[in-house]
């Protein structure tokens, strides 16, 4: 792996985990960009194995923080509900490697595709954990309350694709200028 690749990986692993931390310190649930996280790794790391761990590997060292010290909204393992979560952020990275070019149209529609995505399948995840019942009203109710963190989730990974990507592109453009000028 290159420096940059590195770099990058290791970077977004720590924002994954501190976007969460802090939005669960603050109250800003489900406002933390890992799926967007998902997204630019699957997108921008040449290797699928690799996006997806990084995808994960934020994910997984919050999971292990709110475990360690958890919250009255916080907790870091809590059933089955986050093997769903764990896919959904496998398929933001497959959407992610899914994108040919890096511009605006491919980061929108990939960033609310990665959300949708991610919404779906997480939340059948809390519908099998049974928190509505299991049938069609119960699967209704379980996406029906699911829809203001929806809101919350769609926002968050607007804005952290957003930053990543006009870091990434700021980055590329300011290396592109020094090493025409080396």
């Amino acid at each position: 792996m290159k420096n940059s690749q590195l770099f990058l990986t290791i970077s977004l692993v720590l924002l994954a985990v501190v976007s969460r931390i802090i939005g669960a310190e603050t109250g800003a649930f489900n406002f933390a960009p890992v799926v967007a996280i998902g997204l630019v790794s699957g997108l921008l790391i040449k290797d699928a194995k690799t996006a997806i761990l990084i995808a994960l590997l934020g994910q997984f060292v919050a999971d292990v923080y709110f475990q360690l010290f958890p919250t009255a909204t916080n907790i870091g393992f809590y059933g089955i509900s986050q093997i769903f979560v764990y896919a959904g952020l496998i398929a933001a990275a497959f959407i992610g490697k899914s994108l040919n070019k890096v511009n605006a149209t491919t980061i929108i529609g990939g960033t609310l595709a990665a959300s949708t995505a991610f919404f779906l399948i997480s939340n059948l995840g809390v519908f099998f954990q049974d928190f509505y019942g299991i049938s069609i009203a119960g699967f209704v109710q379980t996406y029906t309350m699911a829809i203001p963190f929806f809101k919350a989730s769609v926002q968050g990974d607007m804005l952290g694709s957003l930053v990543i990507f006009g870091a990434y592109f700021i980055a590329k453009s300011a290396l592109a200028s020094k090493l025409k000028t080396a």
